[in-house]
């Protein structure tokens, strides 16, 4: 694949900012009676304003290290966006190693995505507007969850007798059976199915594995095809089915499109995977250069950091099946009054800000 496409970074690169200060604020929440998520925002602090973006790192320990550290990186003073994204490359973001590599793109995600909110804030400008790109419209989205041990069905349709709009994606497992798909399919409601097949897991049994693909495909014929896995007898199922296979978890540049096992007709774009401003905004180029479609992702942010990806996706990708839903839809027990349609456009006058507005079925 021939890289095309102007990137929108130089739309943003010279952007000027000023940082006095920094401070990080630990933030909480049971998923689960057995689940804490733990996240850090990163406050960066300069002319009477401020701008957030949010550490989304999976291991509760490392946002500790991190603000016992205390914000001493040296951020302080006059930059553009260009500059200071160099400058981030430079320095130790961590007081000792990550466990996974990864989380290093994550946390200059939160630094980089607070500096953009912050040079937002300090010019008085939107980002769609400093973009030339239109107004952010409404959000689909879809809530991300898998079927529990053993899977059941019984948490969509609680789900969707709570708000009938709802929209589903779905991690499979091979021990879905053929009456649990039909039950998933009779239901209208799934828009997308996560293989998760790149993620280096051991693959137990393929005959099961690909007895799934069998199933999914036959039950559910409209539904995305996310990160499926890279064996022959897959392969084969999807050589057909191109426009529906999405990948998630191999997408951190625009230089990854080129190494897709297949050649899918979406991505999911996740900002913090990403892990910086040039990055992504290439990669929303490189794709609609490429009419590759888009859809977003979210990684389970407690705050700004989920507003953001739902700003992105209003932006960029509005009518797809967004996995950036109202973090409320993450919990085992989700309450009441949720929205389950699209999101109402709600971006801050300026910076990198969403504020939840109503549902719009």
């Amino acid at each position: 694949m021939t890289t095309l496409g102007t990137s929108l970074w130089p739309r943003l690169a010279e952007l000027p900012l000023r940082i006095d200060a920094a401070r990080f604020e630990r933030l909480a929440l049971d998923f689960s009676p057995d689940m804490e998520r733990v996240t850090t925002q990163i406050h960066l602090l300069g002319s009477g304003m401020e701008g957030v973006g949010e550490d989304i790192c999976p291991y509760a320990e490392e946002h500790e290290a991190l603000r016992e550290a205390g914000p001493s990186l040296p951020l302080a003073g006059e930059w553009t966006l260009e500059a200071l994204s160099e400058h981030l490359a430079t320095v130790e973001q961590w007081p000792s190693p990550p466990a996974w590599e990864a989380a290093r793109r994550y946390r200059n995600w939160a630094f980089e995505s607070a500096a953009l909110d912050l040079a937002l804030r300090q010019a008085g400008r939107p980002l769609h507007e400093l973009l030339g790109r239109p107004e952010p419209r409404p959000v689909r989205f879809v809530n991300s969850l898998g079927l529990g041990e053993p899977p059941s069905t019984d948490t969509i349709h609680r789900r969707l007798a709570q708000c009938p709009g709802l929209r589903f994606k779905l991690d499979a497992h091979p021990a879905w059976t053929p009456d649990l798909i039909a039950e998933l399919a009779a239901t209208g409601a799934v828009d997308a199915i996560d293989f998760k097949g790149h993620y280096g897991e051991e693959i137990e049994d393929p005959e099961a594995l690909v007895s799934l693909y069998d199933h999914v495909l036959d039950a559910l014929p409209d539904a995305l095809l996310e990160d499926p896995h890279d064996l022959p007898e897959v392969t084969a199922r999807l050589a057909s089915r191109l426009e529906r296979v999405s990948y998630d978890a191999p997408v951190h540049e625009a230089r990854a499109l080129d190494a897709l096992p297949l050649a899918a007709g979406r991505v999911n774009v996740k900002p913090s995977r990403v892990g910086s401003l040039r990055a992504l905004f290439e990669l929303y180029a490189h794709c609609e250069a490429w009419g590759l479609g888009m859809y977003g992702g979210g990684m389970g942010e407690l705050g700004v950091g989920r507003g953001q990806v739902q700003l992105l996706a209003a932006v960029f990708h509005p009518d797809a099946p967004n996995d950036v839903a109202p973090g409320g839809w993450n919990l085992a027990e989700p309450p009441a009054g949720l929205p389950s349609g699209p999101l109402v456009p709600s971006p801050r006058p300026t910076g990198l800000r969403w504020a939840a507005g109503p549902a719009r079925d």
